[in-house]
C-alpha cells in the first residue's frame, strides 16, 4: 500500500479524494432552490448536545437548519450559535491544503504525500534521539469520540509515544476527578429532565443563561415552582433571574459548602439510608465542626443567617434538590474538593439517584464526555486503567493490538507537558483541533516555549488560529458538518453527527488523517478494521463491555438516531431503555465496596491575592451566548459577530470607577504580573467592589491569568488572579 492511500470498506481511496462517506459537493446554492430532504446532527459547540435538523438540497448539501422539535435535550430550541452552525464552514480562513514552513520561515502549500513524509520523518528522528517521552499531543473536546480514540490509540499503541492530554483538562477534569474519587468512576449521575423535576435548583459557578441557554430554558419549563438559588460572586444574567442570589466572595465556595454541611449534620436533616451507602461520614462530621456559619461568614462573604437559610433550603424533607455547576467551580485551585463538597451534601441529604436531584456537572465542550471516556489520555480507552494488567489485556484483545504495545505508563497532565517543553524534555508537540496559544492560562508562556520545540504540528480547520500561525506543519482538517461520528453530552447521551457539506480543498476528516498517518508510520495493520467512523464505533462499543459506561446494547448509528440519543450505560439486553435515566438509584456505586466515598479538605488560600500593586481580583467567564471559546468559529459568522462586542470590555462597579476616575466606555489598562491589555470600561452593578470581570474570548485575556492548578485534577485556575486597572487619558 502506498504512503498516501488507505483501505476502506469500499476499497482503496487516494489521499486527494478521501472524504467521509456521504460527503457532498459544496457548490453555490441557487436562491430559488428549496430543501427537498432533511437529516439530523448534534450541534458541535457546547455539551448541551442539541439536535439540529439540517435541510438538504437535491445534492445532499445543507442549505439551512432548524432545531429538532422532538429531541429530548433541546425540545425544538437552539441558541444563536446553533442557528448559525453552518456559517463557519464557508469561511475564507479555512485550511484547504497542508502547509509546511520553509527555510525562510514561511508556511508554504504542499501536498499530502510531502506532509505525511515530513510528519513521520521528523517525529521518528526525535523519538530515536530523545526517546518515547520526547513528543506529546494536545487535543480537544470538539471532535467525535471515534476520532479521539483513533488518535489516542494510534499515538500510544502504534507510534509508541507516552504523553498526551486533551482540552478536557481545561474544562471538566475537576468534575471527572471528583466523580472518580467519590463514585469509583467518572459518572455524572443526572439527566436534563431533573431541571424540570426539582423543587430546589442550586446553580453554583454556573451562568446558564449565557453559557448554556437551552438548559436555562429547561429550568423555565419546571412546573413545580422551584426555588432557584445562584451562588456566584458576580450578579450574572442567571443570578438576576434567580429566586435567590448569594453573592459570595470569589473562592469562598468551599468554606460555604462545609458550613452548609455543618448545619445539616448539626440539625439531623439527613437521609440515613443514603448515608449508610457512604464511607467517611464520621470523619466528615468531625471535620465540619470548625465550620459554623459564624466562623465562615466573613470568608464566604455572606451572613451567617444566609448560610443557615441555604442549609435549610437544600435539606428540607420531601424536597427534590439538584446541584449544577460549570467552570466557576471546575477552573479553580481547589475545584475537586469543592465539587466533592457538593457531592457530599447530596449524599448526606439523599438527593441522588432520584428525579430532580443529583450533583450534576454541566460540561463545556460538545464531546468532553467522549474525551473523558475514549481519548486514551488520562484513562485507557473505554474508561479503563493503564495500570491494571487485566484492563490492558482486555484492550489488547478487543483492539487486536499486541499486548506489548499497550502501555502501562500514565501521561503527564497538560501543564506538566508544557513544563517538560520548558525543561527541554519534550521536543515536539502535535496540536489537534484546539488553540492553546490563545486558550491556555498565562498564554504568553506558550509563545516563549515555542522556541524550545524542534517540531510543532497543528491539525485544524482554520489556518489563522494563534496556534496554526506558529506551526511548522499545518494539516487541514474537516469540520463538524463534514464528517460523521458520535458526541456524548453532559447527561451521558450519545448522539450522532452527519456529513452535510464537502470539506474544502484537500482538507480531510481527522479520522482519515489518522488512517493516513497510521499507514505512513507503518502501524496501519493495527487499525485495519477501523475502516470508517461507524466501524470504529462498534469496536469501541465492544471495548466497554462490563464497564460502568457499557454501551454494548447499541447496534449502531441508526439505533442511536431511532432512540433520540442513548444515555450510557446501555448494555446488551438493557433492563431500562427509557429516554432519560439516572445513575445510583439503587444506592450502589462503582467503588470496590459499592459505597460512595466522602472526600474533604480545608480551603486553601488564593494562589495570588490582591496587594497594593495589584489591588483588584480578576474574574473571567463566558461573555455572551454568541461567543465560543477563542472565537475561531463564531468570529466567522457575520450574524454572531453583530451580537457581541468586537473588542474586550471589563466590568467594574461604580464605586471603584468613581474612585479611579473611570467613566463608562472609556479605555482602560488592566495589568497583572504576567501582562497587560486595554479594554473598554463597562460600569455595571454585576461585580462587587474590588472585583473586575473580563470575558475569556478575547486573545489578550489569558495573558493576565495565573498559572496555578488544582492539585487533584491539574485543572487551571482561570477564575481568580490579582490585577490593577487604570484609565488611559
Amino acid at each position: 500500500m502506498s504512503l498516501f492511500s488507505l483501505k476502506s470498506h469500499d476499497g482503496p481511496l487516494t489521499a486527494d479524494l478521501i472524504q467521509e462517506p456521504g460527503n457532498f459537493g459544496l457548490g453555490k446554492i441557487p436562491s430559488r432552490l428549496r430543501p427537498i430532504s432533511t437529516t439530523t446532527s448534534i450541534c458541535g459547540y457546547c455539551a448541551t448536545g442539541c439536535q439540529l435538523k439540517l435541510h438538504l438540497d437535491e445534492d445532499g448539501n445543507a442549505i439551512n437548519l432548524s432545531p429538532e422539535v422532538n429531541y429530548p435535550v433541546n425540545l425544538g430550541m437552539a441558541c444563536p450559535k446553533g442557528w448559525q452552525a453552518l456559517d463557519p464552514l464557508t469561511s475564507s480562513e479555512r485550511a484547504t491544503v497542508p502547509l509546511l514552513r520553509d527555510c525562510s520561515g514561511t508556511l508554504q502549500p504542499t501536498d499530502w504525500t510531502t506532509a505525511l513524509t515530513e510528519f513521520t520523518t521528523r517525529l521518528k528522528e526525535i523519538k530515536t534521539e530523545h526517546g518515547s517521552e520526547s513528543v506529546a499531543f494536545l487535543s480537544t473536546g470538539q471532535i467525535p469520540f471515534e476520532e479521539m480514540a483513533f488518535l489516542g490509540c494510534l499515538y500510544k499503541f502504534g507510534m509508541g509515544f507516552i504523553h498526551a492530554d486533551a482540552n478536557t483538562r481545561q474544562c471538566m477534569a475537576t468534575a471527572a476527578t471528583a466523580y472518580k474519587q467519590s463514585f469509583g468512576f467518572d459518572a455524572p449521575p443526572g439527566a436534563y429532565a431533573d431541571f424540570e423535576e426539582s423543587d430546589v435548583i442550586v446553580l453554583i459557578g454556573a451562568n446558564l443563561c449565557i453559557a448554556h441557554p437551552i438548559l436555562w430554558q429547561r429550568v423555565m419549563r419546571n412546573k413545580r415552582s422551584p426555588q432557584i438559588i445562584v451562588i456566584d460572586p458576580r450578579a450574572t444574567e442567571t443570578a438576576q433571574a434567580a429566586t435567590t442570589h448569594l453573592a459570595i466572595k470569589p473562592k469562598g465556595d468551599l468554606a460555604l459548602l462545609h458550613s452548609v454541611a455543618y448545619c445539616i449534620l448539626r440539625d439531623g436533616r439527613i437521609d440515613e439510608e443514603s448515608i449508610s451507602n457512604t464511607e467517611g461520614i464520621d470523619d466528615y462530621r468531625e471535620f465540619v465542626k470548625d465550620y459554623s456559619p459564624e466562623a465562615v461568614a466573613e470568608k464566604a462573604g455572606i451572613t451567617a443567617h444566609a448560610i443557615e437559610t441555604l442549609a435549610k433550603s437544600v435539606s428540607e424533607k420531601g424536597k427534590r434538590v439538584s446541584w449544577w455547576w460549570t467552570m466557576g467551580i471546575n477552573q479553580s485551585h481547589e475545584g475537586t474538593r469543592t465539587v466533592q463538597a457538593i457531592i457530599n451534601l447530596c449524599l448526606i441529604t439523599g438527593n441522588i439517584g432520584k428525579p430532580g436531584t443529583g450533583p450534576n456537572s454541566v460540561t463545556g465542550q460538545c464531546n468532553a464526555m467522549g474525551s473523558r471516556l475514549f481519548s486514551n489520555t488520562t484513562s485507557l480507552v473505554g474508561g479503563h486503567d493503564f495500570a491494571n494488567e487485566g484492563h490492558r489485556r482486555k484492550i489488547s484483545e478487543k483492539l487486536e493490538i499486541p499486548y506489548e504495545h499497550i502501555t502501562s505508563q500514565g501521561s503527564l497532565a497538560y501543564d506538566q507537558i508544557l513544563d517538560a517543553v520548558a525543561e527541554g524534555k519534550i521536543k515536539a508537540l502535535w496540536i489537534v483541533a484546539t488553540n492553546p496559544f490563545h486558550s491556555w492560562i498565562d498564554s504568553d508562556k506558550l509563545e516563549k516555549l515555542r522556541a524550545n520545540l524542534d517540531f510543532l504540528v497543528v491539525q485544524d480547520m482554520y489556518s489563522t488560529t494563534e496556534s496554526a500561525l506558529t506551526a511548522d506543519l499545518l494539516l487541514p482538517a474537516a469540520s463538524w458538518g463534514e464528517k460523521s461520528g458520535c458526541f456524548i453530552n453532559s447527561e451521558r447521551r450519545l448522539g450522532t453527527i452527519k456529513p452535510v457539506r464537502k470539506a474544502p480543498g484537500q482538507a480531510l476528516s481527522d479520522f482519515r488523517i489518522f488512517r493516513l498517518i497510521a499507514d505512513a508510520w507503518g502501524c496501519g495493520e493495527f487499525f485495519k478494521n477501523w475502516t470508517s467512523p461507524e466501524a470504529a464505533f462498534k469496536i469501541l462499543r465492544d471495548v466497554t463491555r462490563d464497564q460502568p459506561c457499557d454501551i454494548t446494547g447499541i447496534k449502531g448509528y441508526d439505533h442511536i438516531d431511532e432512540c433520540s440519543g442513548i444515555q450510557w450505560p446501555y448494555p446488551e439486553n438493557p433492563s431500562d431503555t427509557s429516554t432519560e435515566r439516572r445513575l445510583f438509584a439503587d444506592g450502589k456505586y462503582y467503588t470496590p465496596s459499592r459505597k460512595a466515598r466522602i472526600h474533604f479538605s480545608a480551603p486553601a488560600e488564593l494562589p495570588e491575592k490582591p496587594d497594593d500593586q495589584y489591588p483588584f481580583l480578576l474574574l473571567t467567564g463566558r461573555g455572551t451566548s454568541s461567543q465560543w471559546h477563542t472565537q475561531s468559529r463564531t468570529a466567522k459568522s457575520s450574524v454572531l459577530r453583530k451580537l457581541y462586542p468586537e473588542n474586550a470590555y471589563v466590568e467594574i462597579c461604580s464605586a471603584d470607577a468613581l474612585k479611579l476616575g473611570i467613566k463608562d466606555k472609556s479605555t482602560v489598562r488592566i495589568s497583572s504580573r504576567r501582562g497587560a491589555l486595554t479594554a473598554s470600561a463597562y460600569i455595571a452593578p454585576t461585580v462587587r467592589p474590588g472585583n473586575l470581570f473580563l470575558p475569556m474570548h478575547y486573545p489578550e485575556v489569558n495573558k493576565l491569568t495565573h498559572s496555578s492548578f488544582d492539585p487533584h485534577s491539574r485543572q487551571p485556575n482561570y477564575k481568580a488572579c490579582s490585577v490593577s486597572i487604570s484609565r488611559i487619558d
